[in-house]
């Protein structure tokens, strides 16, 4: 079948929804098109044993495990119809094998009551159908129940809505700062919308990997595309790394610290363990070396003559300034902090060229101005020139004329002028 003749993705399920030659609604995974899915990386391996459950994904974020207590042969991209309280939620395999045993335990999944829920069947037509149907209510419900909301005063942000695939049960995601009383809201939204009515609040972080984005490397934002548990990140992960604590800078695009902080803390941390903590200055024949910044990854530290500015910069390597610290902490002075062996680093040349200088664009502006006025100096001159030797055509034309080419005359010249034609002022 030409499935892309009849393809019509839905970005937040990983699915495409099409109708086959027979007329009727089919549904297929789309991959590349969802969030969180899996590579099967390790399915070829022989340790890969078959196991009767199974991880099921929904809209975005929200997974599942489940039993397949019908043995029905199921693969990864499958569309089924799963077990809902109440009802029946339509979904797509996304891991098999004992991949879902070392998830469930890298997430620490416990079943409902020591139970998993169960997977009916494969998805037929006229799932697809209704699947459809809930899916395409879910914007405008989610815009109207903003709305009441807003009009009922209720400090919270509905951030998304998911419908059952059975379209008899909502889920409204919502992020409020406080506890919010909901009750009568709850209420409000069974009458308008005719649906049993579910509440889940979520966190900033768990927001913008349902919304989705680009981060400030350029790529998918990791709570989008991978990250399925979130840990808490502070100040002190940026601070081991030597990073500036600038707040647009280190928030991501939930206003919370970005997750990819701790991605290379562990190996900053480990390495500044090796390096010496300094309370006092380096002890010299020359004078006190303070420290200014230290480079943990290439065990390189910075001192400065200077307390209050940079002055004079020095940089040796870690293994010098512990055997300084040795010799001032038995009383004694080095005397020269760079030590016998060291070699002054020669700058290579870097070969940058003029476009490479962040005032080039004023030089340019400059010669531009002085080569302007340069031109209009001469131009000037010619048109003085050649207003003196041809007084009859610039008497033909007129008084007008003549007032201009008069006034034209009055301006003072830096350039040598016709004095013997000189015209005669009013």
């Amino acid at each position: 079948m030409d499935y892309t003749k009849y393809d019509k993705p839905e970005v937040g399920r990983g699915v495409a929804f099409g109708v086959n030659e027979a007329g009727e609604p089919y549904a297929r995974e789309a991959r590349g098109c969802f969030r969180l899915h899996e590579e099967p990386w390790l399915g070829e391996y022989p340790d890969n044993f078959p196991t009767d459950i199974f991880e099921v994904r929904f809209k975005n974020t929200r997974r599942s495990f489940y039993q397949n207590v019908n043995n029905l042969s199921l693969q990864v991209g499958d569309i089924v119809a799963v077990e809902a309280s109440p009802g029946h939620d339509i979904g797509i395999i996304s891991l098999t094998g004992d991949m879902v045993a070392r998830q469930m335990k890298r997430i620490g999944f416990n079943p409902h009551n020591g139970e998993f829920k169960k997977i009916y069947r494969k998805a037929r037509p006229y799932d697809i159908e209704k699947w459809q149907e809930a899916i395409a209510l879910e914007h405008e419900t989610m815009i109207r129940s903003r709305q009441i909301a807003a009009d009922m005063g209720l400090d919270m942000k509905i951030g998304d809505v998911e419908y059952q695939g059975d379209k008899i049960k909502a889920i409204f995601y919502y992020i409020a700062d406080g506890r919010v009383d909901f009750r009568e809201l709850i209420k409000v939204f069974a009458e308008q919308f005719h649906i049993r009515i579910e509440m889940k609040q979520i966190g900033a972080r768990q927001e913008a990997g349902r919304i989705g984005g680009i981060g400030a490397c350029g790529r998918e934002l990791c709570c989008a595309s991978w990250v399925s548990s979130f840990s808490s990140v502070t100040t002190g992960a940026a601070r081991v790394q030597d990073l500036s604590l600038n707040p647009l800078k280190l928030a991501g695009q939930c206003s919370k610290l970005k997750c990819c902080l701790t991605y290379e803390y562990d190996v900053y941390a480990d390495a500044r363990r090796s390096m010496p903590r300094l309370r006092e200055p380096l002890q010299a024949i020359d004078g006190e070396y303070f420290l200014v910044k230290s480079d943990i990854l290439a065990h390189t530290m910075t001192f400065s003559t200077s307390k209050d500015s940079m002055s004079n910069l020095v940089t040796i390597p870690v293994s010098r300034v512990r055997e300084i610290l040795s010799v001032n902490r038995n009383g004694g002075k080095v005397e020269s902090i760079l030590g016998e062996d060291f070699e002054p680093q020669v700058e290579e040349p870097t070969y940058r060229t003029e476009e490479d200088s962040i005032t080039r664009f004023d030089k340019a502006k400059k010669r531009k101005k002085k080569k302007n006025r340069h031109n209009s100096d001469e131009s000037k001159t010619a048109q003085d020139s050649g207003q003196n030797t041809q007084p009859a055509q610039q008497g033909g034309q007129g008084g007008q004329g003549g007032q201009q080419g008069n006034n034209r005359h009055n301006r003072p010249h830096r350039h040598h002028h016709n004095n013997n034609n000189k015209p005669k002022q009013e």
